[in-house]
């Protein structure tokens, strides 16, 4: 399964990943974006957030679950 990845030591919490994607992405209390957990995951949305992240912090990793 394909799940997103975030480098939070190259986040610079601009919160596009957020607006693009509110139902996936979400930004803490303390100012840290957030991947909420779900059974799929909507790669259109997550696929433009990655692609409008200034800092490439986004990314798909494989997870194989057991």
């Amino acid at each position: 399964m394909k799940i997103p990845v975030i480098e939070p030591g190259n986040c610079i919490q601009c919160e596009v990943c957020s607006t693009v994607c509110p139902s996936v992405f979400h930004l803490n209390d303390l100012g840290f974006v957030e991947i909420i957990e779900m059974q799929q995951y909507p790669e259109n949305e997550i696929d433009l957030a990655i692609q409008n992240c200034p800092k490439d912090c986004l990314s798909w990793s494989e997870h194989s679950s057991i």
